[in-house]
């Protein structure tokens, strides 16, 4: 049924043997129920009163301990969902409702579908960063064989343009008609076009090919990372980081591949002129990343179901499909849920349609204090963060884009062979390895958290790729390109996971595709600046780049939201 119809909207009947009474279900305590407990004992302590009855005291009679509390009254249920602090500090009735939704998934914990959308969502990371890096990692090849000059061809790069617009219209489409339609098509275009560029017949037709798998490409961050963010436990948010090493692994096949490829099966250096029959290596390159994107699209279609996202049901006023999806991963993982209509409208109070997707609330059902979105705290942390996907969506590409070509012309008396640059580029991918999992553990360092983390992260990226230009020795320059990309991953993969969670579900999508959108046309910008700066000296892209990644660390002191321990909404 579902193999047949993967668009299919849900109902509760389909999924029987799901339900347990709140009274009854072992209730998994949050990280946010560990981070309230926490700071009820350090209150405790300073004020010298019991740190056990302080805990009581703040949880409404509530039990909260480590590990589970078995069973839970609503009046119980109620309170702890009035303490709990959303990320953007709003306590709409739609909040409410989906801080009712996060404690049902807590409850029911990491299950197959969980880890199952982990890897398919990585999969769209893996897949945006492969073409990023494989797309740079054909400009040697397609300069000598089109007869386009070294500076210039990195103007090959603007051809993802379409990135942009993809970022942008599948951020918007997954919050106006849902995450399912981005998720399921979205490595179906980078697929078919990125088979399609391998037979490009000049650079200009080669560009356009790179211009529409780009459509494709450009939405999987936004989407991949706030889809798996909304079916998550609150004690697995870090997850999100450690997509990022998805990210790391597209760069280090696509290098593979390249350096298994482009040296052997390109035009020798001293040829006097380059054919297509001489240099396949480049086309094998790009063939075989576009296999690699199709295949991922067919598991993500056929392999799999995906039921639309909880929250964006809540948000359209779609509640009674959102309760049905919460079942449907009960059914998927062999476990049950206490998640029911009732509890939902006796806890957030009660929707009445006005419109097929208007909601509005009943204050007659109210049961806590409302609170508004603060305006100035979430409107200085948007264009922070959109400042730094800006700066970063620049720095980034200047310094990663043309790394081959930096190798490859270090400045040392010996020139690097192109099988070395390539090896090396592949050493600088496995170093970015280790990043993605250290951001994954320091994340949820109380005293860390996501901000200082990213902080220090981006700071010392940018200082690394300054120390790469001190030095013209291979050796050097492989040994500061290897550091950079490991706190790269970590800067990457900690902004990657931020972003969704300080933005609300119904701007999920729209929030995080500006996001995305404005790293692509900065990313774009980064080719003529590195043409026109490196003519006059090759080292100013790297000078840019290292500024520009220091400007994004000095604003990030400034952000005002910390989510580590609060309720993703």
């Amino acid at each position: 049924m579902f193999f047949l119809n993967p668009f299919k909207n849900h109902d509760i009947s389909e999924f029987p043997n799901t339900h347990i009474d709140l009274a009854d279900v072992e209730h998994r305590n949050s990280i946010v129920d560990a981070r309230r407990q926490s700071l009820s004992q350090q209150n405790a302590e300073k004020d010298g009163t019991d740190s056990g009855k302080d805990s009581d005291a703040h949880s409404g009679g509530a039990s909260i301990r480590a590990g589970t509390t078995r069973g839970l009254t609503l009046a119980e249920l109620r309170e702890e969902v009035g303490h709990d602090v959303g990320a953007n500090d709003s306590q709409s009735a739609y909040d409410t409702k989906s801080k009712v939704i996060n404690r049902a998934i807590a409850d029911m914990g990491m299950g197959k579908y969980q880890w199952q959308l982990f890897a398919l969502c990585g999969c769209g990371w893996m897949a945006d960063n492969l073409w990023l890096q494989g797309v740079a990692l054909t400009l040697p090849s397609l300069s000598a064989e089109f007869g386009v000059s070294e500076n210039e061809v990195r103007y090959t790069t603007l051809s993802l343009l379409g990135l942009c617009i993809g970022a942008s219209f599948w951020g918007v489409a997954s919050d106006v008609v849902g995450r399912r339609l981005a998720f399921n098509f979205t490595l179906m275009f980078a697929g078919i076009f990125g088979l399609a560029a391998g037979g490009g017949p000049s650079w200009i037709g080669v560009c356009a090919l790179y211009a529409c798998l780009g459509l494709g490409v450009g939405g999987n961050l936004p989407i991949d990372g706030a889809l798996f963010l909304e079916f998550l436990p609150g004690a697995n948010n870090n997850l999100l980081t450690l997509l990022s090493a998805f990210w790391s692994f597209g760069q280090l096949i696509a290098s593979l591949f390249a350096w298994a490829f482009i040296p052997n099966f390109s035009c020798p250096a001293a040829a006097d002129a380059c054919t297509k029959d001489q240099n396949w290596g480049w086309r094998y390159l790009i063939l075989t990343l576009g296999a690699i994107t199709f295949v991922m699209f067919l598991c993500r279609f056929f392999l799999f179901h995906l039921f639309e996202s909880p929250k964006y049901l809540l948000s359209r006023g779609r509640q009674r499909e959102a309760v049905a999806v919460v079942h449907g991963i009960a059914y998927f993982n062999k476990t049950k849920t206490w998640l029911t209509e009732d509890i939902l409208d006796t806890i957030g109070g009660s929707f009445r349609r006005s419109g097929q997707h208007e909601i509005e609330y009943d204050p007659d059902r109210e049961e806590f204090p409302r609170q508004v979105l603060y305006p100035a705290k979430m409107g200085l942390t948007m264009i922070l963060l959109w400042f730094q996907w800006t700066t970063i969506g620049m720095g980034y590409p200047l310094f990663n884009a043309f790394l081959p070509q930096y190798l490859a012309n270090s400045g040392s008396s010996q020139p690097t062979s192109v099988s070395v640059t390539y090896r090396n580029y592949a050493i600088t991918s496995i170093c970015g390895v280790p990043g993605s999992f250290l951001a994954y553990y320091l994340v949820n360092i109380p005293f860390l958290g996501r901000k200082k983390t990213m902080i220090v992260g981006t700071a010392l990226t940018g200082v690394f790729v300054f120390l790469f230009t001190i030095s013209g020795d291979p050796d050097f320059q492989l040994a500061f390109s290897c550091l950079e990309a490991c706190f790269q991953q970590v800067m990457y993969g900690i902004l990657f996971a931020y972003t969704p969670e300080v933005i609300p579900a119904p701007n999920r999508g729209t929030g995080s595709g500006i996001s995305s959108f404005l790293n692509r046309l900065a990313g774009l910008c980064a080719p003529i600046v590195a043409v026109n700066a490196g003519s006059a000296n090759p080292k100013a892209p790297i000078y840019a780049s290292g500024g520009l990644i220091l400007a994004a660390f000095v604003s990030m002191i400034f952000l005002p939201i910390e989510t580590q321990g609060k309720q993703i909404l």
